[in-house]
């Protein structure tokens, strides 16, 4: 294996091209139907492609954003605390009124929170998916209220998110009316 001082790959600085993206997340789950109920049942994801009984590939108007598999992990448990792994993935909502309504329908189907925070830059909802996997539901703050410090640089925070000033936000009808309760 190179040494990392003899790699330019390491020891040239090198930005990223701003107009890249995270494409979408894999996850492994135990039970897709199960994890199905959550990302498509309660979040609302459309499915957009099934590959028999072992993944699904789900969206919200694109071709994937997160795809769900059984190849590895067909009832299996959780990683146990302490070990790596994907901490969440996150998934943005376009307003605060969207995040709302998303926050009414997890309520709604009993699926306990682990978190709410405002960060200045985002509001967020944090909660596990049914594999125990990490799930970041938030919008952005417009760029104009983000906080700076004196020099121009971001100033993100952890602050405590009204969960209820927030769900006054939320357009009627944007609860769960019927569905899965058994996540």
């Amino acid at each position: 294996m190179a040494s990392s001082k003899n790699n330019p790959a390491t020891t040239t600085p090198y930005t990223v091209d701003q107009k890249v993206r995270i494409g979408h997340v894999h996850l492994k789950v135990a039970d897709l139907e199960r994890a199905l109920r959550f990302y498509s049942g309660v979040l609302g994801l459309e499915v957009m492609q099934r590959y028999g009984d072992g993944a699904v590939f789900l969206s919200a108007g694109y071709h994937h954003h997160i795809a769900l598999n059984t190849w590895e992990s067909l009832g299996g448990s959780p990683p146990a605390p302490g070990t790596t792994g994907l901490y969440h993935t996150a998934i943005v909502y376009p307003t605060r009124a969207a995040l709302a309504s998303a926050l009414r329908r997890v309520l709604a189907a009993e699926i306990p929170l682990q978190g709410a925070a405002d960060h200045g830059v985002s509001e967020s909802v944090y909660l596990n998916d049914p594999d125990d996997n990490g799930v970041e539901l938030y919008c952005d703050k417009p760029q104009e209220m983000w906080p700076r410090t004196s020099n121009g640089q971001l100033a993100m925070s952890t602050r405590p998110l009204d969960l209820h000033e927030l769900l006054r936000e939320a357009p009627l009808g944007a609860e769960l009316d019927s569905g899965p309760r058994d996540l």
